[in-house]
């Protein structure tokens, strides 16, 4: 069975989103972008909806068919004489992963916090989806609410990383599962990055994917984000003193048609299609940095390039941590 959802803001002020939505989202170079942050610069959109949902099936895949990683099942066991169990999907985009969650769990409220109304407006009775900037010092939720708590994608509108996962730490109870997964931003050539191509004074052999890259992060640091977030997670999680059982994982995640391997040509596949996506909805944002329009059509179409013809097999790393709050 599937519900209108209701929008709630900070303060606990709650109002539906109706068939007019505009208040929500904000206009930036022709691409349609959430209103509530100018730091996250990546749009809200039916293509961004698209990108979304493809980035959700590709972990799916790389997870083995599962939506997480670590012991949520367990976590999340209904017990006698214990209220309802709750997670919250922080930077939930499309919605994909909290409305999964909501199924494989109906004993559990689910919620689903991003800048922009974009999800679907039926879902399960189970799942709530609330607008928020969650790169703000406090989150409107209550201490010790939450026995889930997962984050992907979406290190790039937070300033303060370390400052979310102490907000993350007073939210979840004590024993609670914290998820974060955060794609690295530099690129990968048969295996090397972009740092070690350049230490050995190799050419990446795609010159205009790395390009693109380089000022993607570039662009990110003028907005005051940290592009080392990702390969740093682990140790940002046990700098807050809050966590243990952290575990560590890394992801590598080929763009393309390049492996054998079935289930990794999938993930491949859906990557290709992602970054496909995700190169065009890039304009605003250096158009935003001062980059005139030529050059900005200029670096994507030669990083289109590459990803149309690779002359190597790119790849992208994720990162991908789990941990508990102590007790």
């Amino acid at each position: 069975m599937r519900f209108e959802y209701p929008i709630v803001f900070p303060l606990n002020q709650i109002t539906y989103v109706g068939e007019d939505d505009s208040q929500f989202f904000t206009e930036v170079h022709g691409r349609r972008f959430n209103a509530l942050s100018q730091r996250y610069m990546l749009p809200a959109d039916e293509e961004e909806i698209r990108r979304s949902e493809l980035q959700h099936r590709m972990l799916q895949f790389l997870f083995g068919g599962k939506n997480y990683v670590g012991p949520v099942p367990q976590v999340l066991i209904p017990q006698d004489g214990r209220e309802r169990c709750r997670v919250l999907d922080l930077g939930t985009g499309g919605g994909c992963w909290a409305i999964d969650m909501a199924d494989e769990f109906p004993e559990a409220e689910v919620i689903g916090v991003d800048l922009a109304p974009i999800q679907p407006r039926e879902v399960p009775e189970n799942c709530t989806f609330e607008l928020c900037d969650l790169d703000q010092w406090y989150l409107p939720y209550p201490s010790g609410h939450f026995d889930v708590i997962h984050a992907r994608s979406m290190h790039t509108g937070i300033e303060n990383y370390t400052r979310l996962l102490h907000e993350i730490a007073r939210m979840l109870r004590p024993g609670g599962l914290v998820i974060l997964i955060e794609p690295d931003s530099e690129p990968i050539a048969d295996g090397k990055s972009a740092t070690e191509l350049t230490r050995c004074g190799q050419p990446s052999g795609m010159r205009g994917w790395f390009a693109l890259w380089e000022a993607y992060r570039q662009c990110l640091r003028d907005k005051g984000v940290d592009v080392n977030v990702p390969p740093e997670l682990a140790n940002l999680v046990a700098t807050t003193g809050a966590f243990d059982k952290i575990v560590s994982q890394e992801g590598n995640i080929p763009i393309g048609f390049w492996p054998k391997d079935p289930v990794a040509l999938s993930i491949g596949q859906l990557a290709w299609m992602n970054y496909d996506i995700m190169l065009p909805a890039l304009k605003p944002l250096f158009l935003s940095a001062g980059m005139r329009d030529w050059e900005a059509k200029k670096l994507i179409e030669e990083a289109h390039q590459d990803l149309y013809y690779p002359l190597v097999r790119p790849s992208a790393r994720l990162h991908i941590v789990h941990a508990f709050k102590k007790a």
